[in-house]
């Protein structure tokens, strides 16, 4: 479990491609304290730590994996958001992330505003995911509140500390964001179709 909340930016130093997996090797400030066999979120996508070197650490994305994220996109000199895993005497400052992404989207605006900036995703609703205005998303792995929610468009607001300190800053129009929809109203949702 997770809580959205970046702990720092990796960098894509090496990609493998064995199969129909991929091996990231990924550097970062917190390279060194991973142990392996431990979940660590890239970009809101939960995987595991298989090997360690010198201030990195390599995870394999499986084919599922690939299909349903935007971890096929990376390249070497790729920004990634991390964060380790939650432990149970932390505080929950974010809101409750499983690392198990529902989808993508697709960047259609940023808008730099005097102090902070407004992106706005579309997303394929037929999927039957949905966000609620001042609710929670999960947009490559950053806990953030949804405003202007639509039946498949909503817009984050972002501070400049998230901005600096996420991979958010390198997003543009085009571009293809993780998500992660609240479990809460996931579940909501499945009731209410079910009935």
């Amino acid at each position: 479990m997770f809580t959205g909340i970046i702990e720092t930016l990796g960098e894509i130093k090496n990609i493998v491609k064995e199969g129909t997996n991929i091996h990231f090797t990924v550097s970062s400030a917190i390279s060194n304290e991973l142990k392996v066999d431990q979940s660590v979120a890239h970009n809101g996508v939960c995987l595991t730590v298989v090997s360690l070197a010198d201030g990195s650490h390599t995870v394999t994305a499986i084919e599922e994996t690939l299909n349903k994220t935007s971890l096929g996109n990376l390249i070497v000199g790729s920004k990634v958001n991390l964060e380790r895993c939650m432990q149970m005497n932390a505080r929950l400052d974010g809101h409750i992330v499983q690392g198990h992404v529902d989808q993508t989207a697709t960047c259609i605006l940023v808008n730099e505003l005097e102090g902070s900036w407004e992106y706005r995703f579309n997303y394929n609703a037929s999927l039957g995911n949905v966000t609620v205005e001042k609710g929670s998303i999960c947009v490559n792995g950053i806990s953030l509140t949804v405003v202007n929610s639509q039946s498949n468009e909503f817009s984050v607001f972002i501070i400049p500390y998230t901005h600096e300190h996420t991979n958010l800053h390198e997003v543009k129009i085009g571009d293809t964001v993780n998500l992660e929809f609240d479990i809460i109203g996931k579940y909501v949702a499945r009731l209410m179709g079910n009935k």
